[in-house]
């Protein structure tokens, strides 16, 4: 029937009712509504209609939509905001990682920061040369970045674990800090780094529109901004007034300047929000007066900053200085005094780790610390503990700096209660029973019952399924515990064969089929991984994210990492010598790794995962072409030119792989000056030794 000839507004008329001629009025009518009351609340922030409104504006439109897709318009909401993912975010692969920055909490250890990049940049060590860095205030937000070809905002992410993160790009359209389309002189490919914040006072009056609503409330701007970006359905972040500071670049096509604070000046022509309160600074006197007035001006900010960051200004600089494990050495963090509290310690918990290491913790009365509330701190180790006289049922002093885990500094002696005991450690473990013990020399308690002790096993699976390893969405802490248990999970392989219990997963209380479709395809999707996460999430001892990047980049495979580490038990073998040589991996840690491959048991798992999975081989990092890669180059005696450290940074960047120690893989013995025992080494093995002079020569074209 036409709504006309019925006398009534098709806005008034159940979806179902409506003729494809009163669909493809409605939706541009509704698409307008939508579009306005989006600006009304975002931009004006001056909303126009409640939010229920809203929302039956949305799920009008979508409904239409899904009855009638022929007529979807370009500038509908859905297209405008995005759907949400089925299952969550989808990833985005950054071309330039995204890394974290290394930390200073005095002016002694920047002064370090600034000595190191005068010992690795050789002319630099004439002191009488000044080096500027650039002061910018460390926005405690979350990180993201945007991509724009031929000045067009095409996608966004956040973080992630650096290397990858999540597709946000509908969500980033909605904040208005984001240019959809940059005008003037743009690279054809352009990726900005920012920090999308909630301001203080937007933070509070969101607050209390969720209490009002009987929602979630936010612990601190912080997670309000996190929460807000990573909503599924786009159109709520659109409601929540989300800014934006732009603040570096990631892939560009083309050099925008030659410095730091230039290309933030470039930033601000492209219409990108950069923070007013930038400065270049010459030298430590003015980076800490930087940071002094900054933080006088703290509490006034209408944004949450935890400290400052300093960048070396040339990007030349930059480039040469390079990165060091997860961070650059031409940047750092300068982080404010921690914030204290003092509560009560109620009990003193032990947790038994992955590794079987007993760590105390405290239980505290909850209290809040820099905008979060606090129930659980770290208290280290037994002989912390014993040093600082900690006892239940003492006032305690605790701390907590940005993301930093809460510690418990100091108990208030004069207010300890008369009954309170000294802390013993167990001597069995808490979960198993079984003997808890300290070896000669060594800080940890461990359960020695490495096999069956239960924690030892959870904590493992949950190591395995975390962001910076697997990245399990939907498969938490509490639920691979629940299914250990259940029997369900008792081993990381375990996970991949929950599709066979898909029915029990369905019946559990709490559990929705939505839930169950979404873990079983997230589980799914990580059949296929990278070699280097693979690697991080054995939960080899002493093997971090950075480790497991260092042994994938040098075997390339996992089946050749395992057949190096059976050949590497025979101490002194040439597989545990190239071990040993890589770059970052000293006797200690070798040790432990070899180790960890000769286990039985866990060569049984290994076996297991390897039926269960596809191990991507790892893939380097694009790299200069040249004729040194793939090599192995050593270095010795002291350089002239370049420092040792710079040296071994662009061997490393044009393609090359640099041990400690000449063996018969080596291809190349570069030698400075007083050379020791490599060059005898390198002339009896035939290895091809350089002067530095040759060296450069050889490189220098690269």
């Amino acid at each position: 029937m036409n709504a006309k000839a019925a006398g009534k507004s098709l806005r008034d008329i159940d979806v179902a009712d409506l003729s494809e001629d009163d669909a493809k009025t409605e939706l541009a009518a509704l698409a307008a509504a939508i579009a306005a009351a989006d600006t009304a609340y975002h931009q004006n922030d001056a909303p126009e209609i409640t939010d229920g409104d809203y929302d039956a504006l949305r799920r009008r439109n979508d409904a239409l939509e899904a009855r009638f897709p022929g007529l979807v318009r370009a500038d509908s909401p859905s297209q405008r905001v995005g759907a949400a993912p089925a299952g969550g975010f989808a990833k985005i692969t950054h071309r330039v990682p995204m890394l974290s920055l290394g930390n200073v909490f005095n002016e002694e250890e920047l002064a370090d920061f600034i000595a190191g990049i005068r010992r690795f940049l050789r002319e630099l060590s004439d002191e009488s040369i000044a080096i500027e860095l650039v002061a910018e205030p460390k926005i405690d937000g979350l990180s993201v970045s945007l991509r724009y070809e031929k000045g067009v905002f095409v996608s966004g992410a956040t973080r992630g674990d650096g290397a990858v993160g999540e597709d946000i790009t509908a969500n980033l359209k909605t904040i208005k800090d984001v240019p959809q389309k940059l005008t003037g002189d743009v690279p054809d490919v352009l990726e900005v780094r920012g920090e999308v914040y909630l301001p203080k006072g937007e933070f509070r009056a969101l607050n209390e529109r969720q209490a009002d609503a009987g929602e979630k409330i936010f612990a601190n701007p912080r997670n309000a901004a996190a929460g807000s970006l990573r909503q599924l359905d786009a159109s709520v972040t659109a409601r929540r007034p989300l800014r934006l500071f732009a603040y570096a670049w990631g892939e560009v096509s083309e050099r925008t300047s030659e410095t730091q604070k230039g290309f933030l000046e470039r930033l601000e022509g492209w219409g990108f929000p950069v923070n007013p309160r930038i400065r270049v600074c010459a030298g430590l006197e003015a980076l800490m007066q930087a940071y002094n007035d900054l933080g006088s001006a703290r509490a006034s900010l209408d944004y949450d900053i935890d400290g400052m960051v300093y960048k070396v200004n040339r990007i030349d600089w930059q480039e040469r200085l390079g990165f060091v494990s997860r961070a650059p050495r031409w940047a750092v963090a300068h982080k404010y005094p921690a914030e204290k509290a003092e509560t009560i310690l109620k009990e003193i918990g032990i947790q038994v780790g992955r590794t079987g290491v007993l760590t105390p913790f405290a239980i505290l009365e909850p209290v809040t610390v820099g905008g979060v509330v606090v129930s659980r701190a770290t208290l280290h180790n037994e002989d912390e503990i014993a040093r600082k006289d900690f006892r239940a049922g003492d006032t305690v002093i605790i701390q907590r700096a940005g993301d930093v885990i809460p510690q418990v500094v100091e108990a208030l002696m004069e207010r300890r209660p008369a009954n309170a005991k000294p802390f013993a450690m167990p001597e069995t473990c808490p979960d198993c029973g079984s003997p808890a013990v300290r070896h000669e020399g060594e800080v940890a308690r461990r359960c020695t019952n490495r096999l069956t002790c239960p924690a030892q096993a959870v904590e493992g699976i949950i190591h395995f399924a975390s962001r910076g390893c697997f990245d399990i969405e939907g498969l938490g802490e509490k639920h691979i515990d629940t299914f250990y248990k259940e029997g369900l999970l008792k081993t990381p392989a375990d996970i991949f064969r929950l599709k066979d219990h898909e029915a029990a997963l369905r019946e559990r209380e709490g559990w929705g089929d939505k839930s169950v479709d979404n873990l079983l395809r997230n589980i799914e999707v990580r059949r296929t991984i990278p070699l280097e996460r693979f690697i991080g999430a054995l939960g080899i001892p002493q093997v971090g994210e950075a480790t497991a990047k260092l042994l994938a980049r040098h075997y390339l495979t996992f089946a050749a990492l395992r057949a190096a580490m059976v050949a590497a038990k025979v101490i002194g073998s040439e597989a545990y010598q190239d071990l040993n040589d890589i770059n970052g991996i000293g006797s200690s840690m070798a040790d432990d790794i070899v180790e960890f491959f000769a286990d039985e048991h866990n060569a049984k798992q290994l076996d297991d995962l390897e039926t269960q999975l596809r191990i991507e081989p790892f893939l380097p990092p694009q790299v200069v072409a040249s004729s040194i890669s793939g090599k192995t180059v050593v270095f010795t005696g002291t350089l002239e030119t370049v420092s040792r450290n710079e040296a071994k940074a662009r061997a490393e960047a044009l393609g090359a792989k640099v041990a400690g120690s000449v063996s018969k893989k080596t291809d190349y013995l570069v030698i400075g000056a007083d050379a020791g025992s490599k060059a005898k080494k390198a002339a009896e093995l035939g290895v091809t030794t350089l002067t530095e002079e040759e060296w450069l020569k050889m490189i220098g074209d690269m």
